[in-house]
């Protein structure tokens, strides 16, 4: 049990990021914004009802709904005309000056709510106002600006709602934390690779052998949590983006590990060309998993201009769950690799009795 502490917690934290990664809810938002035809576009000068429909939200038992549009960062229209219909419902009645304060003949208007037990959500490019004539001048003196301030904030435990996400940002925990683990794994037997080319010591072989079995599970199932991901914001399961591309590649890859070693009969022939060869596939990590996503386009985010999670999507809430599981799931590789090393070395020794 004294040796054992780090296999239990690893279990401990697995468990840990599991529950509390999919019990604790997320952040009141909103999920849309339509006009009375059920588009998202309108005209300078028109009389709007727009429908809000919201997430997690109380609308109605908290009472006091404030809302607003933003233009840019100076410039804000309050919505006075607000009917609460359910909780998770408003109407919007708001009447668009003839002229905005822009040059640009096509904005998109930020929608703001607030209320005492949801707080703020806010839902970007909620409406796209076209002006039927731009002047700068007549809309700077027809825009009627307005100011937020006693904004609310929710104090329950949550996780922050992002559009198209939705309950899928929880995956963050699982997928992200199986591809951290599967690249520390690997690093490791990269490093045994090398001690058994230095030191010809069949066990640091055995050692590379198991952590790139446990390495090559956890890309497996970071694969499928990813194409998972894919499917409910992207649409399809695999979609050929450039991202998941180099991930199955770089899986081909360490697979061939195993097959070139197969190819010999001789253990140490198998354990010197095997340890080169690994050198060789960790070394491929980087280029396919950092460099060239970031090269062309991508759907996956931080790769090819698609921004990647910042300090709002992965707040201190999420980083109490996402941390510990990147530490769980990399300590319990670790143990399926010991296990296996185990019965590599039980195997070796049936063979020589």
């Amino acid at each position: 049990m004294k040796n054992s502490w780090w296999k239990i917690l690893s279990v401990v934290l697995i468990f840990y990021s599991i529950t509390a990664g999919m019990l604790v809810p997320l952040k009141p938002g909103i999920t849309q914004c339509t006009t009375e035809n059920g588009g998202s576009s309108a005209k300078t000068g028109e009389n709007l009802t727009l429908s809000v429909e919201g997430y997690n939200s109380f609308y109605q038992q908290a009472g006091d709904v404030r809302a607003w549009l933003k233009l840019d960062s100076a410039q804000l229209m309050a919505v006075n005309d607000i009917s609460i219909i359910s909780d998770t419902e408003l109407s919007l009645n708001i009447t668009l000056p003839t002229h905005l304060p822009s040059e640009k003949k096509v904005n998109p208007l930020t929608l703001i709510l607030d209320n005492s037990i949801d707080g703020t959500s806010i839902l970007p490019f909620a409406i796209m106002v076209t002006q039927t004539e731009v002047d700068l001048a007549k809309g700077i003196s027809e825009w009627q600006n307005a100011t937020i301030n006693q904004l609310h904030d929710s104090e329950k435990i949550s996780f922050p709602f992002r559009n198209i996400l939705n309950e899928t940002i929880r995956n963050l925990f699982y997928h992200v934390p199986l591809w951290f683990a599967m690249f520390i794994i690997f690093t490791a037997a990269m490093i045994q690779s090398i001690l058994y080319l230095n030191r010809r010591d069949l066990d640091h072989d055995r050692k590379a052998r198991a952590l790139t079995s446990a390495g090559i599970l956890y890309g497996i199932l970071g694969l499928v949590t990813g194409a998972i991901w894919a499917k409910h914001t992207w649409g399809e399961y695999w979609s050929f983006d450039i991202k998941q591309n180099m991930s199955a590649v770089l899986m081909l890859i360490y697979g061939a590990y195993f097959v070139l070693r197969h190819s010999f009969d001789d253990e140490e022939k198998q354990a010197r060309v095997g340890g080169v060869y690994n050198i060789f596939a960790f070394a491929t990590i980087i280029p396919l998993l950092f460099v060239i996503p970031r090269l062309v386009d991508s759907l996956h985010p931080g790769n090819g201009g698609n921004p990647g999670f910042g300090g709002e999507d992965l707040d201190n809430t999420m980083r109490l769950v996402f941390y510990p599981a990147i530490i769980g799931w990399t300590l319990f590789g670790i143990w399926l690799a010991q296990l296996k090393l185990r019965m590599m070395r039980l195997e070796d020794k049936l063979m020589d009795i």
